[in-house]
C-alpha cells in the first residue's frame, strides 16, 4: 500500500470512530436537545442542524400556575404531538434561538420523556 493510500486509510478510520462515538454519546443522552427562542418558549426534541433546524418528536414546556396556590407555578411538558396544530417537523428559524444544546440523561426533562416511553 502507498504512503498516500495508507494516509487515506488512516483519515477513513479515525472518521468512522469518531462517528461511532458521537452516535453512541447521542443514544447515551436519549438524543434529546433543547431549544430555548426569544419568545420565551422552550422545545425539546431530536434536534437536527441540517439543512436547518429541526426537531421531531417534540415536547413544549410550558409555566401554569399552581391550583392550590396561586403564588406558585408548575412546569408542565406536552407533546407537541397532542397539540390542536400537530406538525410532524418544527422547523426553527435561527434568528429566534436564544440557545440549544444536549439534554443531560439524567436531567429532570430526560427522565420524564424516559418514564413516559418515548
Amino acid at each position: 500500500m502507498s504512503k498516500k493510500n495508507s494516509g487515506i486509510m488512516m483519515i477513513v478510520v479515525v472518521f468512522v470512530v469518531g462517528a461511532a462515538l458521537c452516535i453512541n454519546k447521542i443514544k447515551e443522552g436519549n438524543g434529546y436537545s433543547v431549544v430555548y427562542l426569544t419568545t420565551g418558549e422552550v422545545y425539546i426534541g431530536h434536534l437536527t442542524t441540517f439543512p436547518d433546524l429541526q426537531l421531531k418528536d417534540s415536547y413544549i414546556l410550558q409555566v401554569a400556575k399552581d391550583t392550590t396556590d396561586p403564588t406558585k407555578s408548575n412546569f408542565q411538558l406536552n407533546p407537541i404531538s397532542e397539540a390542536l396544530w400537530a406538525p410532524q417537523t418544527l422547523h426553527i428559524n435561527e434568528k429566534n434561538v436564544v440557545f440549544y444544546g444536549p439534554l443531560l440523561p439524567n436531567s429532570k426533562i430526560a427522565q420524564t420523556i424516559v418514564s413516559k416511553g418515548k
